[in-house]
């Protein structure tokens, strides 16, 4: 597909992604959509909202496997399945899924203050890629405050802070408010993605439907 100048006002489409690092599917439908952004050579900038998936589980997390079994009521084959389905569109965008036997779900609450944190400094985008890697291709564990306090290290941020943030839980309030509000938006799974703070997309949708999309809200702002 050639580019061609979708945006044409000099206002940059405002898109906020409400998404939490645990689901695959928020990973493969971001990765969907930059590359359509890509593609129609749209102006734009990403904001990024904090979801919790499972925001009661224990500190120590759940095997994956278990967990989707339990939660979804899925059988052994029908997690197989979704695992192969997912590695392969991680793979059609450029996104390496390792599900491992002992892979493990966890609770996100603290990394979320440390996105928000990360956010002050113009680097919560580059956080969370990390953070997506380091979960789903390094099976790293992002409930661990040093292992998130290494993870921020790694991309330049102050690791010293990064861990203080951590364990001082400053951000709780800041991160709470974000997630009523996308609740008070009816956001219920993820990811959800905002188009100019007035159009709703659930789910990951496909590289050609987000171009669609992005056609669709450049022809409204023409």
């Amino acid at each position: 597909m050639q580019k061609s100048d979708m945006q044409k006002s000099n206002k940059p489409l405002r898109i906020d992604i409400v998404s939490d690092v645990v689901c695959p599917w928020c990973i493969i439908g971001y990765r969907q959509l930059a590359e359509a952004l890509e593609n129609t050579n749209t102006a734009h900038e990403i904001h990024w909202h904090p979801f919790e998936l499972n925001p009661n589980m224990p500190a120590e997390g759940q095997n994956l496997r278990e967990h989707v079994m339990e939660k979804y009521g899925r059988s052994a084959q029908d997690s197989e399945e979704s695992r192969i389905k997912m590695t392969a569109a991680g793979a059609e965008v450029g996104f390496e899924f390792q599900f491992i036997d002992g892979a493990r779900i966890y609770n996100t609450f603290s990394l979320h203050q440390l996105l928000h944190w990360a956010d002050q400094q113009g680097r919560r985008h580059d956080l969370k890629q990390a953070l997506f890697t380091a979960h789903f291709t390094n099976n790293r564990d992002v409930s661990d405050k040093a292992t998130l306090a290494d993870i921020a290290a790694e991309i330049g941020l102050d690791r010293a802070e990064a861990q203080a943030v951590l364990d001082d839980q400053r951000f709780t309030q800041e991160v709470r408010d974000s997630e009523q509000r996308s609740r008070e938006r009816g956001i219920q799974s993820v990811p959800a993605v905002i188009f100019n703070d007035r159009h709703l997309v659930s789910g990951a949708q496909g590289v050609e439907n987000y171009t669609r999309i992005l056609e669709q809200l450049a022809e409204i702002t023409e």
